[in-house]
């Protein structure tokens, strides 16, 4: 893409949909990142002549030009060292983050992150508002870019601007401690929709509006002081369902999965964490449960085995630091009190695995654990529940995940009541396959009917709906 090129619809979001790979040479390619993100919006950009605004992932280099890569026009921002630590490390998951996840780690109030926040909002809005043609679609995604949609309608008032927040938005009175509450609300205000992954969350968005800025609602739509109507309201996120379950089937991961179950020994039943290493996630708790259960009795080490694979995540933050070093200290405990010669009661992955790697794993478990204690959706429970095409496997699911509103027959859990989550997991452990048949069925159900490219084209289709308040028509762009 040049700079004089324009895109019908474009996607602002924190990263672009490509790592950047050094060769040895010194030359520089890109390689596609797999998100369920990116697997959505690919074919709408392609539809619609689109644009992908985002960091590249790599600080202090020089401003890289537009480059369209496989197809997709990519349009890149630049940071700094400082704004990295500031704006990304610092205000959106020091800040933000724990903040919006019902405060499961102390958030922290800096005013240079906040600075950082502004500065790096204000580039994000001028390179859409750069790339984005005559009455184009803008979509911003999440919570590192709260302020790019009022940001983005000051420069650009005849773009239709949605906004989609992919975490949890939190009750007023967490909300209410942020020190730059108003400045955030009004930067979401910029846009005409604003999309949540559940309804609570939009009530609790309309209801701040109302309370902190004075303006009038009615329902799920706000009315600014020009008339101009803003919709707030939920579009839970899913997953490439088809793409899931079309690895799933194939002979690879078929093989791969019955690798898997030989090298743990085969025991009996296979319980199965997958979560990026966060204090959200409530890896501690679970891990603590499963190895009670072990202890006490209930479980043997002959008969059940947990893996539990936990992604690196912003190791450069203190917190992650402790939080790795406590569950590991957790599973060497574990598993030096109950584990015996070749047969670890946990078997515990620090690392990063491919997608097919993944699929392998959720055919391999007979019962995956999903107990957050605060998630927007949690799609590697819905990912399980596609790769279970022959109806068998447990789920277990926090009741504080947002997937727990769709996923209703999974064995539902207070991930802070570690003697309920024991129970649940033993339910789990001893139902029948008439039980986990009936359960899994009706999961399935939801998540086929409900997958990624519905959730994109329901977003866009609204988007367009809402009435053009500037010449009184309603613009359509198509979703793809």
């Amino acid at each position: 893409m040049s700079r004089t090129s324009k895109a019908d619809l474009v996607i602002v979001a924190n990263r672009l949909p490509v790592d950047r790979v050094s060769q040895p040479d010194g030359s520089v390619t890109w390689r596609p990142s797999p998100g369920g993100l990116v697997t959505a919006l690919e074919p709408v950009l392609r539809a619609n002549d689109g644009a992908w605004i985002g960091w590249p992932g790599s600080a202090d280099e020089d401003e890289i030009e537009p480059f369209v890569e496989n197809g997709l026009s990519l349009v890149p921002v630049s940071m700094s060292s400082q704004e990295v630590e500031e704006f990304y490390e610092g205000f959106s998951n020091g800040t933000l983050w724990p903040l919006y996840h019902d405060v499961v780690a102390k958030p922290e109030f800096h005013r240079e992150w906040w600075e950082s926040y502004v500065a790096v909002n204000r580039r994000f809005a001028d390179r859409a508002a750069e790339v984005a043609a005559d009455g184009a679609t803008v979509w911003v995604q999440d919570y590192q870019l709260q302020l790019v949609p009022q940001m983005l309608r000051e420069q650009r008032p005849d773009l239709r601007i949605g906004f989609y927040l992919h975490i949890p938005f939190p009750p007023a009175e967490l909300f209410s401690q942020l020190p730059w509450r108003r400045q955030i609300l009004e930067g979401l205000l910029g846009a005409d929709l604003i999309g949540f992954q559940l309804p609570g969350a939009a009530a609790n968005f309309v209801r701040l509006v109302r309370s902190r800025v004075g303006h009038k609602t009615h329902r799920d739509t706000i009315y600014l002081p020009d008339g101009r109507p803003v919709k707030a309201t939920a579009f839970p996120i899913s997953i490439d369902t088809a793409g899931f379950e079309e690895l799933a089937r194939s002979s690879g991961v078929d093989e791969r999965a019955a690798e898997i179950r030989e090298a743990l020994g085969n025991p009996r039943k296979i319980f199965l964490g997958v979560d990026r290493l966060d204090y959200t996630k409530g890896i501690y708790s679970r891990l603590r449960a499963f190895g009670e259960l072990v202890r006490d009795g209930h479980l043997d080490v002959e008969d059940a085995v947990f893996v539990q694979v936990a992604t690196p995540s912003r190791e450069r933050v203190e917190q992650y630091r402790i939080l790795r070093d406590d569950i590991e200290r957790l599973v060497g405990r574990i598993n030096g009190d109950h584990g015996r010669i070749g047969r670890p009661a946990i078997s515990y992955m620090h690392v990063s695995y491919p997608r097919d790697e993944m699929t392998a794993l959720y055919r391999a478990a007979d019962i995956m654990v999903v107990t957050p204690f605060r998630d927007g959706m949690n799609l590697v429970a819905k990912e399980y529940v596609a790769c279970r095409f022959d109806n068998k496997g447990a789920l277990v699911l926090s009741e504080f995940a947002g997937a727990a509103q769709e996923l209703r027959q999974a064995w539902l859990v207070n991930p802070y009541d570690i003697d309920g989550m024991k129970a649940s997991l033993l339910e789990a452990y001893a139902a029948d396959d008439k039980e986990t048949g009936r359960r899994m069925r009706a999961m399935r159900k939801t998540v086929v009917a409900n997958d990624v490219s519905k959730w994109a084209r329901d977003f866009l289709d609204e988007l367009a709906a809402v009435p053009d308040h500037h010449d009184k028509t309603v613009r359509r762009t198509p979703a793809g």
